[in-house]
């Protein structure tokens, strides 16, 4: 049976995962950690793509990134990054072979509903394997850069990022208190089940206005807009 087609919507944030091959890892130093994110910050130059969020884990990555108009420029993205790290791996540790698993996995994400829903599930990731019991306590991903702890190499200030207040410190408050709040189970499940299948991460209205933007049917649908905290 062939593989379902990866939905790349142009102008659209996309949750991308990319694991180690057979779940190995990835990430043995900081060194190796440190390399990536150069690469992460060549790449985004290079292919003019937005990176809005992102955490690097010891056998995958996350990471939330906006292709731009191009929908061919997260495929170029990717591999470009995945190349780089699989050579300097292979040459440092004297290995051979894939890092990677073959194909990353990206899901288009609803902007107004999920972005910092989004944002949060991916810097939580640490938390929620017990790495560390605040995220601003892991030095991989964009929590620190987000939030004034260290400088912002990489990020990209988003729309919703920047509504949560007239001042850059009031917006790093307001993100912080976000997300210290942990995610409830259906919206975290939505979001880990829509990338892993490739799936949107919205409403059903999303999905129909993706299908009409691209002129394809969407196998995969979500289960609608996340649950309010009462």
């Amino acid at each position: 049976m062939s593989r379902q087609a990866r939905v790349i919507v142009p102008n659209f944030p996309h949750h991308v995962l990319q694991r180690g091959h057979n779940k190995q890892v990835v990430f043995t130093g900081k060194r190796d950690y440190q390399y990536y994110l150069n690469n992460l910050l060549e790449a985004k130059q290079l292919f003019d793509v937005q990176i809005y969020s992102y955490c690097l884990m010891t056998n995958h990555v996350h990471l939330l990134l906006n292709p731009g108009e191009q929908s061919g420029g997260l495929g170029r993205f990717m591999k470009f990054i995945a190349g780089r790290q699989t050579r300097y791996i292979n040459k440092l540790y004297g290995r051979t072979g894939t890092l990677w698993e073959g194909r990353f996995k990206s899901s288009p994400v609803q902007s107004e509903l999920y972005f910092l829903t989004c944002c949060r599930y991916i810097e939580r990731n640490p938390v929620r394997a017990k790495m560390v019991d605040v995220p601003e306590a892991y030095e991989w991903s964009s929590y620190q850069e987000k939030t004034g702890l260290r400088e912002n190499r990489l990020v990209d200030m988003d729309p919703f990022f920047q509504s949560l207040g007239e001042k850059l410190q009031t917006q790093q408050r307001r993100y912080r208190e976000f997300v210290q709040q942990s995610e409830d189970d259906n919206e975290r499940k939505q979001i880990r089940q829509a990338v892993q299948r490739g799936q949107l991460t919205g409403s059903e209205k999303f999905v129909d206005q993706v299908e009409q933007k691209l002129g394809l049917r969407v196998e995969w649908r979500g289960q609608g807009r996340p649950k309010s905290k009462k």
